[in-house]
């Protein structure tokens, strides 16, 4: 309770006393009006936007459309529409920060938006993926109403491989601050020596003077650790001329410092505290991590001295039904189920991400590869990021790096994935891909020397034209696991990183009765569709047995990176499943296949043989179902650790022990069925570890709800993920269960989004009914912004409802 009343009064005090604020920064989310279709006029502000539509940031227009395969995106890129969209934004500016300077701050909106305060125009930003700021201060209206308009332009399609989302689809923010102030991505934080007695810290802090008198500027830094104590300070003077910007580098170091790593994230906090005399005049925080990496090509990758592996995943942008409306507990969702399977690996695949996903990696312990481009100057798509690659790529390059540098996540800097440059005939001269690449590393090396640089290659030859450049600090490799023991028969004294792998493909919770061990590669060449082959109602088997042709299974690249010391790790293809890129199939499918975790955040069966691989954790997974018909012969899989072997029943009768041998990662039975039920054992020493029962399932009978937490934030962003599982009366998950679920909300909360996982469906993301897939589907819900309870009930004709209540607080 006391916890609640300071925050209150401290909220109450910054709200009276927000004139004399150094620095705000202004939650500028809410209350837009949005329209779809081009509104030329409506960068006047004197436009009339009553009849628009009312919305808070961020939002994706796309995800709220339907599925289409003439929409211009393709089903490549999420068979959703695209189009033009205009948002606009009254607000007041009180006379009294008519001596202050105010910015907008913009996260990321896809795509080509251009920005008017007041009807003037401050400027255009092609790349969806950047954050950018804009100055408002010199066409505002003090003391009286302004209006910003945000025109996006989304139009021009196919412009990605993927699905991208349309919008102003991250966060956007209002900066105040007084004319001395660090401007935006202003300090860079770096601890050129670190060992476990002490830490050198390095602090970079720009100091801009915007006023038109010269000033004696004092800076103060002072080091926070994670608990908020106050380790170190250091103050520096110097003067700073009217109009310019000073650098000032300060030095000081920590006695035991908590180092940062995936186990324990320690963060400290750099404050930045700009004085003119006694008179505070900007106050500016920076978060940042103490630890020491080396990529070795005999030993692979430690940290802070100790060997390591990256166990990572490639995730692309979108949060499945939400779409790529960032939303910080979604994108937290993800990272806890992928910590929950031994994940602590992220590569941003293929574009900056939201900086909040950065600041979660940096709080939960990810190993960062931020990957900054996927098209240079050949294109890959018509009306991709090639158009702009001239005007814009050193500027986009340098936002990113400097928004980025002082996230401790981050490892390695991408600066390209599978690009079109790698290919080059010397001899008709074609080397642009070793200058781009030249280039694009002097221009990261010139604001950060910190950190691995590399490109994600699926030429690996060494003809490649980038890697020819010779200027790479990894070798990065895209698949081709065959040859990553041989790596240096290739690559003499070179580092690898496998930037991406697997490819392997899975339909949560569909099996085809063949042998476990039958491995396809769907489709059989990269760029064909699968003729004549696959399943005829577009799923593919769950067993760890296929994958694309240039991929592997999943066990087969685990095998090839825990048995090749010298890779410093890997990112599979992918995490999660996501919007766009249907593979093997194409359209009706709108979604990939690729994740080891569906659209809606179900695990797939390999998500415990990666925690088996991964975590120190007892595991026993037996999959798959036990629904069956009678003459059926079923491959029974199980994957566990902490343990030497394990015995499986098949009511009641024992089907004999098995242990792992040699490399091999699992164990299995070929198990006629009898309706009944499995039971599994794993033992140690003798001694039980785990059990795990599967049941044959009877009919749909109740529908049970199970959110994953009970209490969320009353602050209108907080989200409810609820599963919701088909049971027979016997509380058994029927397998097979395809019903259609009708959802209600009332209360303090509303229902944003509901999924199924199915990469097939076209049912809309946003609305109130789904059928279930395999029999799960998902309810997200959200809070509405007051405190209360928010009550949800799912019913289906023929089925027992269910109710769930949510705190809201």
């Amino acid at each position: 309770m006391f916890k609640v009343l300071l925050l209150l009064v401290l909220c109450v005090s910054q709200t009276l006393f927000a004139g004399e604020l150094p620095r705000q920064v202004i939650d500028f989310n809410h209350s837009w009006k949005f329209h779809l279709g081009d509104v030329p006029e409506a960068s006047n502000p004197l436009f009339k936007d009553d009849a628009w539509r009312s919305l808070n940031l961020p939002h994706d227009w796309s995800i709220e459309g339907d599925f289409s395969k003439i929409h211009p995106a393709t089903p490549g890129g999420g068979a959703l529409p695209g189009g033009i969209g205009w948002y606009r934004k009254s607000f007041d500016v009180p006379a009294s920060d008519k001596s202050r300077i105010l910015y907008i701050d913009f996260d990321g909106v896809y795509q080509n938006s251009e920005v008017w305060i007041n009807g003037h125009h401050l400027g255009k930003r092609p790349n969806g993926y950047i954050s950018f700021r804009y100055e408002l201060s010199r066409f505002l209206r003090f003391g009286k109403r302004n209006v910003i308009s945000v025109k996006v332009d989304n139009s021009r399609q196919p412009n990605s491989r993927w699905y991208s989302g349309s919008g102003i689809y991250r966060r956007v923010r209002l900066v105040k601050v007084n004319p001395l102030h660090v401007p935006q991505y202003g300090t860079f934080v770096t601890t050129p020596v670190v060992s476990k007695e002490r830490a050198d810290v390095s602090i970079e802090t720009t100091v801009l003077n915007a006023s038109d008198k010269r000033a004696a500027v004092k800076l103060n830094t002072i080091i926070r650790d994670g608990e908020g104590v106050e380790v170190t300070s250091v103050w520096h003077t110097q003067p700073v001329e009217p109009g310019k910007s000073v650098l000032f580098n300060q030095k000081t170091e920590l006695l035991n410092p908590q180092l940062w790593s995936v186990e324990t994230p320690e963060l400290y906090t750099g404050v930045s505290r700009i004085y003119i005399g006694n008179k505070l005049m900007d106050t500016y925080e920076t978060k940042f991590g103490i630890r020491t990496f080396h990529f070795d090509s005999e030993k692979g990758f430690t940290l802070n001295g100790v060997p390591a592996k990256i166990q990572g995943v490639c995730n692309h942008h979108d949060l499945g039904a939400l779409g790529s409306a960032f939303n910080r507990r979604a994108a937290e969702r993800q990272l806890e189920i992928l910590k929950g399977m031994g994940c602590n690996g992220i590569r941003t695949a293929h574009n900056p991400p939201a900086p909040e996903l950065l600041e979660l990696c940096d709080r939960m312990g990810f190993i960062v590869m931020n990957e900054a481009f996927d098209i240079w100057k050949k294109q890959k798509n018509l009306f991709d990021y090639h158009l702009d690659w001239e005007q814009w790529h050193r500027r986009d390059l340098e936002d990113l790096v400097r928004r980025d540098r002082n996230h401790p996540s981050i490892f390695v800097w991408s600066v390209g994935n599978e690009i079109q440059e790698q290919w080059g005939d010397e001899a008709k001269g074609d080397t642009v891909g070793r200058v781009i690449a030249r280039e694009l590393i002097a221009i990261v090396r010139d604001l950060d020397t910190t950190r691995a640089i590399t490109t994600a290659n699926n030429e690996i030859n060494t003809y490649n034209n980038l890697l020819k450049s010779g200027a790479f600090d990894l070798i990065g490799y895209n698949y081709n696991h065959r040859l990553w023991k041989d790596f240096h028969k290739r690559w003499p004294g070179k580092k690898l990183v496998v930037t991406e792998s697997t490819s392997a493909l899975q339909t949560r919770g569909h099996y085809d009765l063949i042998p476990f061990d039958t491995i396809r590669r769907w489709p059989e060449a990269w760029d064909k569709p699968i003729k004549g082959g696959g399943n005829t109602d577009f799923t593919v088997s769950a067993y760890d047995h296929v994958s694309a042709p240039w991929g592997s299974t999943h066990e087969e690249s685990l095998k090839e990176l825990h048995y090749s010391p010298h890779v410093s790790g890997m990112y599979v293809w992918t995490g999660f499943d996501y919007l766009g890129e249907p593979t093997p199939y194409t359209w009706p499918a709108r979604s990939s296949y690729f994740g080891i975790v569906d659209l809606a955040g179900f695990p797939k069966d390999v998500y415990w043989l990666y925690k088996s691989v991964w975590t120190e954790k007892p595991v026993l997974h037996v999959y798959p179902h036990w629904n069956w018909k009678a003459g059926d012969t079923v491959d029974v899989v199980a994957y566990y650790s902490q343990a030497d072997e394990v015995e499986l029943f098949l009511n009641g009768k024992s089907l004999g022990s098995k242990n792992k041998t040699g490399r091999v990662m699992h164990v299995k039975w070929r198990v006629p069925f009898e309706n009944g039920h499995l039971y599994a054992v794993s033992r140690k020493q003798g001694a039980e570890v785990l059990t795990k029962e599967l049941h044959t399932a009877g009919k749909p009978a109740k529908i049970e709800l199970i959110a994953d937490r009970s209490s969320i934030g009353a602050d209108g962003k907080d989200l409810s993920f609820i599963t919701v599982k088909i049971l027979d009366d016997e509380g058994i998950v029927v397998p097979s269960a395809d019903n259609l679920i009708k959802f209600k909300v009332t209360g303090q909360g509303f229902l944003n989004a509901v999924d199924n996982g199915s990469p097939t469906s076209h049912e809309r993301f946003k609305t109130d009914s789904r059928k279930v897939f395999n029999g799960l589907a998902l309810a997200i819900v959200q809070s509405s912004g007051a405190i209360g309870d928010i009550k949800v009930e799912a019913t289906c004709a023929d089925l027992q409802s269910a109710k769930l209540v949510i705190k809201a607080q």
